[in-house]
């Protein structure tokens, strides 16, 4: 600042500078560094001799870098000629002549995103041969105001129709077997999920539904009185239970259940405040009386989220259990 000049920063891996700190004497700075094949290590660079130093290394030794993949920022036109980006993992092993199964991955929110970086389950499911696209729907994070609102109170509508636009995206790529698409996500995006194959029952060939909303009509209203500012907040983003029972009736999965027809994996926090127990037990049970092949993985431990590794371990195994079952055969494959 006194100098007025601008200080050069040290050459590092392409990836996100994060939580950054000066030391009192200002002859040091500390932050943190996350790469799409690395996740967060702590740094300190010396602006006297410019000699940057990490002082961690997070990644589990067992896993190699190499075998990691880095992600690539994608865009495609949606049904009405919005630009939807992406961000796009591929597997070493996909080719052309070895095409791969793929998932429409969506973010958390409404009103997350996703963005280069380094995922553990996305990085797990890539390792075993599923090409993840990572979507940033109509209503995500970054893009600016009118991306942010386009979803408003259209959720399973609109928003929903990007994912369809993105598996046939997905199926453009010569290295994707276009008839094996599934679609996955947490939160937010758990309710895609669900609400893909209850509203779209015959685009993704599976599911998997991480702690999501099935009933908005129940979410809405039972959130807790300290959270007020969240719930007007979410009145406004996705409609207001007291006002508009009809419309949130109309879109929420559970109420449509009989239209699922794809396996179906679901995956909850017994103690989870956000998006209660009672949403995943009652899809499950829906999609039962259907006869519709669903798993269900519920955590006695957790909430709205991995607190726990051994759970998180359990969960990406399980999930690739499933996928491995029912999306990694070719479509038109015998199965036992």
């Amino acid at each position: 600042m006194k100098a007025g000049k601008q200080l050069d920063l040290p050459k590092l891996p392409e990836g996100d500078i994060t939580s950054v700190s000066l030391g009192r004497s200002e002859k040091r700075m500390a932050f943190h560094h996350n790469g799409d094949r690395s996740p967060s290590n702590l740094y300190v660079f010396d602006f006297a001799t410019k000699k940057v130093t990490r002082l961690t290394d997070n990644l589990n030794p067992e896993i190699d870098a190499k075998d990691l993949v880095d992600a690539e920022v994608v865009r495609f036109k949606s049904f009405d000629g919005l630009e939807i980006p992406n961000i796009l993992f591929k597997p070493h092993q996909a080719t052309a002549k070895q095409q791969a199964p793929a998932l429409v991955w969506v973010h958390g929110g409404p009103g997350g995103q996703s963005r280069k970086g380094y995922s553990a389950m996305i990085q797990y499911l890539v390792n075993h041969g599923y090409v993840v696209l990572a979507i940033n729907n109509r209503g995500s994070s970054g893009y600016g105001k009118t991306f942010f609102t386009a979803d408003d109170q259209k959720h399973g509508k609109e928003p929903l129709q990007d994912c369809v636009e993105a598996k046939k995206y997905l199926a453009t790529l010569p290295y994707v077997d276009g008839s094996r698409v599934g679609i996955i996500g947490g939160s937010y995006g758990g309710y895609m999920t669900l609400a893909a194959l209850a509203f779209q029952p015959d685009v993704f060939n599976v599911g998997v539904d991480i702690f999501g909303v099935s009933n908005w009509l129940r979410t809405l209203k039972s959130m807790p009185a300290h959270w007020e500012s969240r719930r007007q907040a979410l009145y406004q983003e996705v409609g207001n239970p007291e006002t508009q029972e009809a419309m949130l009736r109309e879109v929420s999965p559970l109420f449509h259940a009989e239209k699922i027809r794809k396996p179906l994996l679901v995956i909850q926090g017994a103690n989870d405040p956000h998006v209660l127990k009672a949403e995943s037990d009652e899809i499950v049970q829906a999609v039962q009386k259907s006869k519709v092949p669903v798993e269900y993985v519920l955590f006695p431990d957790e909430g709205h989220g991995f607190t726990k590794k051994k759970n998180e371990a359990e969960a990406y195994s399980r999930t690739r259990a499933f996928l491995d079952q029912y999306l990694k055969k070719p479509a038109n494959a015998p199965t036992n």
